[in-house]
């Protein structure tokens, strides 16, 4: 059986010290404050498909790690088949197709059903992860998660109520279907990258993060390709760059070098110095982030079940990191 196909060990996975811990935390936190930027850029560039948006974000990420690849051309050298394999797999569905699903789920459904969905990722991905390796008991994992679940909860109630009733049940219905799949493959996605870490202690974080972005260009190119014969054929979009041109290739370089290719770098790190079943509820800092982007581009504050719900969210990821620093 192949490393790459290797289950995860059932053995408790040793945890962090303390001065590692504190830096898979931040790690994760930079990430996080990275990753939130995707949610807001769909609703920067509303008549923007969402094939346009995911395929011009990593468009973007490849050309970026084009370049970086000259700086760390001999450890990309050592890599083997099987980790460019294991980068285009999850290039594949960690990337364009998750975030095709997301954009497509926010533009039919609006940011907060999406947001809700994609919000349960702490809970989701730290479950399976304990499953799968045991990282800690489960009555030393579960407080946070509680907590955290509370937060999310009452942050999307909020948010919930700010639906309007411009958009037809149809599309609420393909809206949630999308979001759901971008929830499996955003939970399939940071389990199997930080089991292929944990396989590679030799492997560089930043080696890793190009690695991905250039498995990711071939992907987005043949993307543009067919996104170009598509709208040849069904005219309605202003191929390639829109009616907002400045803007739309302004944000995609920001979404790729940011979200792409630094948030991956700082994902990797936090992979590899903590458990699986702390890295999953960390997500929650994406979350965070989102919400407090959405705040910023409506100008306006939350409200105090917003407000509560955020308390909670940090209090539970306290929780938790505390719990694995105990243990």
């Amino acid at each position: 059986m192949t490393a790459a196909k290797a289950s995860l060990p059932h053995a408790r996975a040793p945890l962090p010290a303390g001065r590692i811990l504190a830096e898979g935390v931040a790690c994760a936190l930079g990430a996080g404050l990275l990753w939130g930027l995707v949610f807001v850029t769909p609703l920067l560039l509303p008549d923007y498909p969402p094939a346009m948006l995911s395929f011009g974000r990593y468009l973007a990420f490849g050309v970026i790690a084009l370049l970086l690849a000259w700086t760390d051309w001999p450890r990309l050298q050592v890599l083997q088949r099987q980790d460019w394999l294991k980068a285009l797999e999850l290039a594949l569905l960690g990337n364009i197709l998750y975030y095709l699903f997301l954009s497509a789920a926010i533009q039919l459904a609006d940011a907060p059903l999406p947001t809700m969905l994609i919000g349960t990722l702490p809970i989701v991905i730290a479950i399976v992860a304990n499953f799968s390796t045991e990282a800690l008991p489960w009555r030393r994992l579960l407080p946070s998660l509680l907590v955290i679940a509370t937060g999310i909860a009452l942050v999307n109630h909020h948010e919930m109520a700010l639906l309007d009733d411009r958009r037809n049940a149809q599309d609420y219905l393909l809206g949630t279907v999308f979001a759901l799949a971008a929830v499996f493959a955003w939970t399939w996605y940071p389990l199997r990258n930080s089991r292929w870490l944990q396989q590679r202690p030799a492997l560089a974080s930043g080696t890793w993060a190009i690695a991905q972005g250039l498995a990711t260009l071939p992907l987005a190119l043949l993307g543009m390709a067919a996104a170009g014969l598509y709208f040849h054929w069904h005219p309605g979009f202003d191929f390639p760059l829109g009616a907002s041109a400045g803007r739309y290739v302004g944000l995609m370089l920001m979404l790729g070098f940011c979200a792409s290719w630094l948030g991956t770098l700082l994902w990797n790190r936090a992979s590899r110095l903590l458990p699986a079943a702390l890295v999953g509820q960390l997500i929650v800092f994406e979350t965070l982030a989102a919400f407090a982007y959405a705040f910023i581009l409506r100008a306006s504050l939350p409200g105090s079940t917003a407000l509560i719900g955020i308390t909670l969210l940090i209090g539970g990821v306290i929780l938790g990191v505390r719990a694995f620093r105990s243990s």
